[in-house]
């Protein structure tokens, strides 16, 4: 096995959805998978979830399609945008369709027409994201056209809130105010209504009022806060990044480490040598700035990053080939990489190569 790998603790995404269900109940979970389970592995996160939620969502249709190779029966949400000539896989797949448009509604019953099957979609009502869905002030006619086809099932009807991260969710409960207003279609002309769900993350943690009949957690199933969200249920990280040295050795001062020749030592210092690069998801941009965990002791990454190794200073210490490294995890949260590397702890956990091994612990 590779060195480097992810350490994935299944146990603990458990606790992760039951904490969520205690907190939203009655309300159904969608678990989002999508990004190859933000970077935990779906192969891996997937069936073992399968029991413990109603519903999967995912970003694309290959994503759907995998999932169902997995042996997942479970409802899957589609919920990027769709091309019309996609539509025969969501029926052959049995794979839930975001409406996002009359014309995509109208081929979704074509399709399914021709096929002599039903697909069954859920209507997309853009509230205030600008990115897909009928915006709310159209959405009248497009839920009056839903309602003319025979072979499209409108289970659910949904939208995405831009900011329920912020401290301020002024305009999430715009976007909240303007969904339930498109909503009284159904009520105005006694039709049930269809599933409703608003709660990404942010929302889950924050906003009750938009917990409605579904939500659908994303980076908090897997033990990630959204950065300043209320730490209203109890979650826990599921993942360790670890790795192991594969090199040591004595650098004397004045010989600089690395492409670039960004940092050398000004006394003579151990530096050793870390299986993992930027081709891995170990961000370049955390040259000189990142740190590890090294025989319990936190020590700087120094010198480039490069693609497929990095270097540590651990100064006047002993560290020997096959010593352990984390990565992330024990004291290095997915904050602090995107902190070194400036982005989010989305795109930190989302960016980390297919190439690093996922190992998942069970009971």
């Amino acid at each position: 096995m590779r060195p480097t790998f992810l350490e994935v603790n299944l146990p603990q995404l458990r606790k992760n959805i039951e904490a969520i269900r205690s907190h939203v109940t009655p309300s159904k979970v969608m678990a989002m998978v999508k990004a190859n389970a933000y970077g935990h592995g779906v192969d891996g996160v997937a069936p073992f979830i399968e029991p413990y939620i109603d519903y999967f969502g995912v970003a694309i249709l290959e994503e759907g399609i995998h999932l169902r190779e997995l042996g997942i029966t479970k409802p899957i949400l589609v919920a990027g945008g769709t091309l019309p000539e996609q539509l025969s896989a969501f029926i052959k797949y049995d794979l839930i369709l975001t409406a996002s448009s009359p014309p995509l509604l109208v081929s979704a019953d074509a399709a399914a027409a021709a096929a002599n099957k039903k697909l069954i979609a859920h209507l997309k009502i853009d509230t205030g994201m600008e990115r897909i869905g009928v915006h709310y002030y159209d959405a009248a006619r497009f839920l009056e056209q839903s309602l003319e086809y025979k072979n499209v099932e409108i289970e659910g009807i949904y939208t995405h809130l831009a900011n329920s991260e912020e401290q301020d969710l002024k305009h999430a409960r715009v976007q909240l105010e303007r969904f339930l207003e498109v909503l009284q279609f159904y009520e105005k002309r006694s039709l049930p209504t269809p599933m409703r769900h608003v709660a990404n993350s942010g929302a889950v943690l924050q906003f009750p009022e938009s917990h409605l009949d579904m939500v659908r957690p994303g980076l908090m199933l897997y033990g990630v806060y959204p950065v300043g969200v209320s730490h209203t249920v109890e979650i826990a990280p599921a993942l360790t990044w670890r790795s192991r040295v594969v090199y040591s050795k004595i650098t004397r001062p004045g010989h600089p480490v690395s492409y670039g020749s960004l940092w050398q030592a000004e006394t003579e210092t151990r530096i050793v040598t870390i299986p993992c690069g930027y081709a891995d998801g170990y961000f370049r941009r955390m040259t000189n700035q990142a740190h590890v965990i090294l025989n319990g002791r936190k020590y700087p990454q120094v010198g480039r990053i490069c693609m497929d190794q990095f270097m540590v200073n651990v100064g006047a210490d002993i560290a020997e080939v096959g010593d352990e490294v984390v990565l992330l995890g024990s004291g290095i949260s997915a904050y602090d990489l995107a902190e070194w590397t400036g982005t989010n702890e989305y795109e930190v956990l989302t960016s980390i190569s297919t190439r690093v091994p996922r190992v998942y612990l069970t009971e």
